[in-house]
């Protein structure tokens, strides 16, 4: 069975949680990117529209993550026709959320429910790096927990190397974006082509231990070992206003720690209830609206169910 339309909405997320660069991720319940997927006579994806970016993204298809990744599903499948997409924007690009991995996601699920879902999820994975190669290259931390949702720990780049992790049954998020863009490129210049050993093994103790807390559901083991990145993020401080300000405010409004996001500058903060999550997200917040940047802040949770399909027709 295939449709004329079809939408998918795929996730924000979170990457890296601290210490675990370019492997671990996690998926969020809000916000998100939606695309709609229609036929057309002509092969290929081609764009229809673009909503909420503020004429910021590509209208060129190779250009477009959302697109690549729409091509790349249409010759897994073996279409026998092409799509339009509209994308609709509800991340911010540069913005540390998996921006153009929640697009490139979204897109490769629309197309396959165009065609009545010929590909099972694991098998889209490819078409998703695809789309997110264009922005950052073939990094599966915003890509994988998008797809299959939840916190996952990328060891490659084919599905059987993209493993489940468990999810805390306490675990609760906050998130503060400040309007400042950290592009990836940018953020990854940074970092050091080098590290020393012993800072490499420690790094590694980190995320082992992080991974040990997930299995254990110890909500606030889990934040404490996400905090102890002594690589990637004392390189990135720099590029994050008021790091250490809304950190601060984070912990005296109950969070547990709190992490950069992916490239930033978007700010993860880790809670155990979900009131607890309200209110380190206006107190974040705050500190932004306290030297006059617009931030958007977020009381959420991880999604464990990733990408889904939101209609056919």
């Amino acid at each position: 069975m295939s449709f004329i339309k079809a939408a998918a909405f795929a996730p924000a997320t979170v990457a890296n949680l601290g210490v675990g660069f370019d492997v671990l991720g996690l998926a969020v319940g809000e916000p998100g990117d939606v695309v709609i997927a229609e036929r057309r006579d002509l092969p290929g994806a081609a764009i229809r529209a673009i909503e909420n970016d503020g004429g910021k993204l590509p209208l060129e298809a190779k250009k477009n993550t959302a697109c690549v990744a729409a091509e790349s599903a249409l010759r897994l499948i073996g279409a026998p026709a092409g799509v339009w997409l509209t994308i609709q924007k509800g991340l911010p690009a540069a913005s540390g959320l998996g921006s153009s991995a929640a697009s490139a996601v979204a897109a490769a699920v629309a197309v396959n429910a165009l065609f009545g879902e010929p590909l099972p999820r694991g098998d889209l994975l490819p078409a998703c790096l695809d789309g997110e190669a264009v922005a950052s290259g073939y990094h599966p931390d915003n890509v994988a927990p998008a797809l299959f949702g939840g916190i996952t720990l990328a060891t490659g780049l084919t599905s059987n190397q993209i493993h489940q992790l468990p999810v805390p049954e306490k675990l609760h998020l906050a998130l503060v974006t400040p309007d400042h863009a950290v592009p990836t490129a940018e953020a990854r210049a940074v970092l050091p082509p080098l590290i020393p050993l012993k800072a490499m093994v420690t790094q590694t103790a980190m995320i082992a231990a992080l991974i040990d807390a997930l299995h254990r559901g110890d909500v606030a083991a889990m934040a404490h070992f996400m905090m102890r990145d002594g690589v990637v993020e004392p390189a990135r401080a720099h590029l994050m206003p008021k790091l250490d300000e809304v950190r601060e405010a984070a912990r005296e409004a109950g969070a547990l720690g709190l992490v950069i996001s992916g490239a930033g500058p978007t700010l993860c903060a880790i809670c155990e209830t979900q009131r607890s999550a309200q209110l380190v997200a206006v107190a974040m917040k705050a500190v932004y609206d306290g030297v006059g940047m617009a931030a958007m802040a977020y009381a959420t949770h991880v999604s464990e169910e990733g990408a889904r399909v939101l209609s056919t027709e």
